[in-house]
C-alpha cells in the first residue's frame, strides 16, 4: 500500500511515521510538507491513502480535498483528515467534503491509525463504485446511445446554461438545427441498420468540422443540433455550416453501396433572434424548415418573415383539421367541353375552402400543406366519395357517358389503402370506372417511382383514365408519357397564346399538340380564356377544352343547371 503524508509540521509527521511503523499493511510512505508538494507527488505516482493535515499555512488540507474530489474518479485516492482540533463540526465538514475518516492528532496511535487507513480505503472503494454507477446512469440519461452525442435533455440544459453565462459577455451564441435530407428513404430501402450506420458516419464527419467545446447533440431520429459559443462574427457561423455541407459532397459507403445525401441547416443567433433557449430552438427549426423548402442541402439563417410564414402554415394545418372534423370542405365543378360536339362531356372536381368561418385559404395554399402533413389522404377520400356521389346523380339524369375528373396527390398514390378505397367507392356509387379520370402532375414521379408506377398501373387496370395535368409547365418529360399508363394529357394554360404575344407560343402549342396526337393521347387544353385560344384549339384538333371562356368552377347546383342547358 502506498501512503502519502501531507503535513507542514515535522513533529506531527514523525508521530504519524512512528504510528505507521508498527503497521504491517504499509509498503511505501511519502512525506510532503504542503498542499502543492502533495499534489506534485500525486502527479508522479498513485497513492492508496492520503493522511492530510487540515490546517497548513499556504493552503488548507480541505482545499486539496476539494481539488481531489473534483477530479475524474474522485481523485482515485482515499483520504484520512488529521487535525489538532477536536471540533465535531470540523470532522463532519471534512467527511462531507469527501474525506473517508477524521483522526485527531493527539489520539493518533498504531491501532487507531491502522483502522482509519483500512476503513478509509474500504469506504473509498464503495464510494467510488457508487460514483461510477452514478456517472454511468448520468451518461445514459444525457447521451444518445447510438452516436454518443448529447441527447435532447442534456442539449436543452446545456443551452440554458450557456445563455445564462453568455449574458455577461458581448459575444453571441449560434444554434444550428440540422436535419438529414431523405433519411427516411435510406431506412425504407436499405433498413434501419444501414440508417444507423449512416448516422454514425455523418456524426464523425461533422465532429471533424467542430472544435472540442462545441455542443453537438442528437435530438432524435435524424434531427441534430450544434451550439456554437463565443461568436463575435456571423461569418464564423457560415464558415462552419458550409464546412459541414462540404463533407456531404463525398458519398457515404453503407454495406458496400455508395449513398449520397444532403443536410439542411437552420441557424438562429442569440440574442439577435431570441433571448430564451426555447425561442432560439424554435427560430433555428423555422430556419431549417425554410432550408428544406428552398431545395434542401443548404444553410438558411432565421429571419422574422420566416416566423410569420411558419405561424400561417401552422394555422392552416390546425384549420384543416377543424374543417375535416366539421366536414365543411365543398366541391366546385368546372366543365370540360368536347370541341367536336360543343357539349359538356365531363367536369373537373375542385376542392374549395368553406366560406363560413374566420379564415379562408386558396387551394394553392392549403393543398401543399395538407400533402406535407398527410392530411391530404383524408381530404382526398372526401373529394373522391363526394365527386362520385355527384357523378352518380348526374349520370342518372343526363346519361352514363358523362364523366368526372378528380385530382390525386402523390401522397395518396403512395398510401397503401388508396387503391382499395377507389375500388370500394366505384362499387358503392355504381360508377363505371371508364367515366372517371384521375389527374396527376409530374411531381408524382419524383419520389418512390416504383410505388407510384404500381399504383397507377393498378388504377388503370380498374378501367380508370389517368390524366397528366399541367403538361408543359416547368419540368415536362416525354419519358413519363411512355413509362406510365397515361391516357390523357392536359396542356398547361401557360402555353396558351395571349393577346399581343409573339407567335412562338402558337408554334409551341401546335408542335406539342401534333406530337401528342401522333402518340395517340387524348388532349385537353386548360386555361382557355379568349376566342383566339379556342380557335387555336379547334385548329389543332384538341379533344376537350376548359377555361373561364367556357365555364368557371361552380357549385353542384349551378353545374346541374349547365347540364340542363347542355341537353
Amino acid at each position: 500500500m502506498k501512503i502519502l503524508i501531507v503535513d507542514d509540521d515535522v513533529v506531527d509527521r514523525k508521530i504519524i511515521m512512528k504510528a505507521l511503523g508498527g503497521i504491517d499493511i504499509h509498503r511505501d510512505i511519502t512525506q510532503t510538507s504542503s498542499v502543492s508538494e502533495g499534489l506534485a507527488a500525486m502527479d508522479k505516482e498513485h497513492f492508496d491513502v492520503i493522511l492530510l493535515d487540515y490546517k497548513m499555512p499556504e493552503a488548507d488540507g480541505i482545499e486539496m480535498l476539494y481539488h481531489l474530489r473534483s477530479q475524474p474518479d474522485l481523485g482515485k485516492t482515499a483520504v484520512v483528515m488529521v487535525s489538532a482540533s477536536e471540533d465535531t463540526e470540523l470532522a463532519l465538514s471534512c467527511i462531507e467534503a469527501g474525506a473517508q475518516d477524521f483522526v485527531v492528532k493527539n489520539e493518533i496511535s498504531q491501532g487507531k491509525l491502522s483502522k482509519a487507513i483500512l476503513h478509509a480505503k474500504k469506504r473509498f472503494e464503495l464510494e467510488k463504485k457508487m460514483h461510477d454507477s452514478y456517472v454511468n446512469v448520468k451518461h445514459m440519461a444525457e447521451r444518445d446511445p447510438l452516436t454518443g452525442l448529447s441527447n435532447r435533455y442534456h442539449f436543452e440544459e446545456t443551452l440554458k446554461v450557456m445563455i445564462a453565462n453568455n449574458k455577461r459577455t458581448e459575444h453571441s451564441i449560434a444554434l444550428l438545427a440540422l436535419d438529414l435530407d431523405n433519411f427516411k428513404h435510406v431506412n425504407d430501402t436499405l433498413g434501419h441498420d444501414a440508417g444507423d450506420s449512416l448516422l454514425v458516419q455523418m456524426v464523425n464527419r461533422i465532429n471533424d468540422c467542430l472544435r472540442q467545446n462545441e455542443g453537438f447533440a442528437r435530438l432524435g431520429g435524424d434531427e441534430f443540433a450544434i451550439i456554437l459559443g463565443g461568436i463575435s462574427q456571423i461569418g464564423d457561423v457560415s464558415t462552419i455550416a458550409d464546412r459541414i455541407l462540404d463533407t456531404f459532397k463525398t458519398p457515404f459507403t453503407i454495406n458496400g453501396k455508395e449513398i449520397t445525401c444532403g443536410m439542411s441547416i437552420g441557424v438562429a443567433i442569440f440574442p439577435a433572434d431570441a433571448v430564451k433557449a426555447a425561442d432560439l430552438v424554435k427560430s433555428a427549426d423555422i430556419a431549417m424548415y425554410r432550408a428544406k423548402q428552398s431545395g434542401k442541402n443548404r444553410v438558411c439563417f432565421y429571419e422574422s418573415q420566416y416566423q410569420e410564414d411558419f405561424n400561417r402554415r401552422y394555422a392552416i394545418q390546425v384549420d384543416i383539421n377543424s374543417v375535416l372534423r366539421k366536414k365543411t370542405f365543398s366541391l366546385h365543378y368546372q366543365p370540360l367541353f368536347d370541341l367536336q360536339s360543343n357539349k359538356i362531356k365531363s367536369f373537373e372536381a375542385l376542392i374549395r375552402w368553406p366560406l363560413s368561418g374566420p379564415s379562408f385559404y386558396n387551394p394553392d395554399e392549403f393543398i401543399p400543406i395538407s400533402e406535407e402533413t398527410h392530411q391530404i389522404v383524408e381530404i382526398g377520400q372526401r373529394v373522391l366519395k363526394e365527386a362520385l356521389q355527384q357523378l352518380h346523380v348526374w349520370q342518372s339524369s343526363y346519361g352514363h357517358d358523362l364523366g368526372i375528373s378528380i385530382n390525386v396527390s402523390p401522397v395518396q398514390l403512395r398510401d397503401d389503402g388508396f387503391i382499395e378505397y377507389v375500388k370500394h367507392q366505384l362499387a358503392e356509387q355504381k360508377i363505371d370506372a371508364r367515366t372517371v379520370t384521375l389527374e396527376i402532375t409530374e411531381t408524382a414521379f419524383f419520389k418512390e417511382k416504383d410505388k407510384i408506377a404500381a399504383s397507377l398501373n393498378a388504377l388503370s387496370a380498374l378501367g380508370l383514365n389517368i390524366a397528366l395535368d399541367d403538361f408543359g409547365m416547368g419540368y415536362s418529360s416525354i419519358s413519363h408519357l411512355m413509362s406510365y399508363p397515361i391516357d390523357v394529357v392536359k396542356i398547361d394554360k401557360s402555353l396558351q397564346a395571349n393577346e399581343g404575344d409573339h407567335h412562338s407560343n402558337d408554334a409551341m402549342f401546335e408542335a406539342l399538340a401534333l406530337m401528342l396526337k401522333k402518340l395517340e393521347f387524348r388532349i385537353v387544353a386548360e386555361g382557355v380564356e379568349t376566342e383566339k385560344q379556342l380557335l387555336l384549339c379547334r385548329k389543332h384538333h384538341i379533344d376537350k377544352a376548359q377555361g373561364y371562356l367556357l365555364g368557371k368552377p361552380v357549385s353542384a347546383q349551378e353545374a346541374d343547371d349547365l347540364l340542363k342547358q347542355n341537353q
